[in-house]
């Protein structure tokens, strides 16, 4: 009985200092930074929708590139690390980042104050204007201010449904520009709000859709890679402005706007 006992009690104080050992390296796994993990994973997962011309979306290879994916693979290349995009509707993308589940978004995300309360943005690498675009025919909507009691269509919790929510207009959710344009074109809805530069790519190549811009904004928005907002992340952040820096000074970034959207919009003019 008592060999019995002391087996016990043994075998119980083992699995103690096991479960220690174990709480012990959670803990120590939990206090690695971001950049740190990263580091040894080799990779950086990144976020992105995949339908959104010529941010992000595939090519006639059926090739995920885009402005946000090429900028995306060099602040990853600079880092000494490779990208690995995961395609998520847009309504996910910001609540993986935020969840952990993804490390970064590279998807065209403006910087907002709600948003700055969950998320470190790194330093910018474009500036957009957001665009009113109605049916060629409209001639009540001109302005901003003419969205009030006016229906239109975005993507929901982008800053272009909330902008047009601060206006007044009533907003459906749509999956992509393309859907967006269609219902305006069949007018279901009145208008939708775009990043400039957008609305001109989908003129290029689609010169014969009736639309056409009638206000943009008067500052610039800011497009940044977000991450979640954690103190252990501040390193990783950090990086990625090295590389975001060093990609403006050797004429990276300018390039590949002018690739994507025939003008180069890193620059804040």
């Amino acid at each position: 009985m008592k060999k019995l006992l002391s087996l016990v009690l043994v075998l119980t104080l083992a699995l103690g200092a096991l479960s220690l050992s174990a709480c012990g390296q959670k803990e120590e796994a939990n206090d690695k930074t971001l950049l740190e993990e990263v580091t040894e994973r080799g990779t950086i997962i990144i976020a992105t929708e995949g339908t959104w011309a010529p941010w992000t979306y595939h090519d006639e290879n059926d090739v995920l590139t885009g402005f946000d994916i090429e900028v995306a693979k060099a602040v990853c290349e600079k880092m000494g690390l490779k990208a690995e995009f995961v395609e998520v509707e847009w309504d996910g993308i910001l609540a993986g980042v935020e969840s952990g589940r993804y490390d970064i978004a590279a998807n065209g995300v403006e910087i907002d104050e709600e948003r700055e309360e969950k998320y470190y943005f790194s330093d910018a690498y474009a500036y957009i204007h957001t665009a009113l675009i109605v049916r060629s025919e409209e001639t009540e909507i001109n302005t901003f201010e003419d969205l009030n009691g006016k229906t239109t269509a975005n993507t929901l919790q982008s800053t272009y449904a909330k902008l047009a929510e601060s206006y007044g207009a009533t907003v459906t959710g749509v999956d992509d520009l393309a859907q967006t344009i269609e219902l305006l074109l069949a007018g279901r809805i009145d208008a939708t709000l775009n990043a400039d530069v957008s609305y001109y790519d989908y003129l290029t190549q689609h010169p014969e859709a009736k639309i056409k811009l009638v206000a943009l904004t008067k500052d610039a928005s800011l497009v940044a890679f977000p991450v979640k907002k954690d103190d252990r992340n501040k390193t990783f952040i950090e990086a990625v402005n090295k590389a975001i820096k060093e990609l403006y000074d050797d004429g990276t970034l300018s390039r590949l706007s002018i690739k994507f959207f025939g003008g180069d919009i890193t620059i804040n003019e």
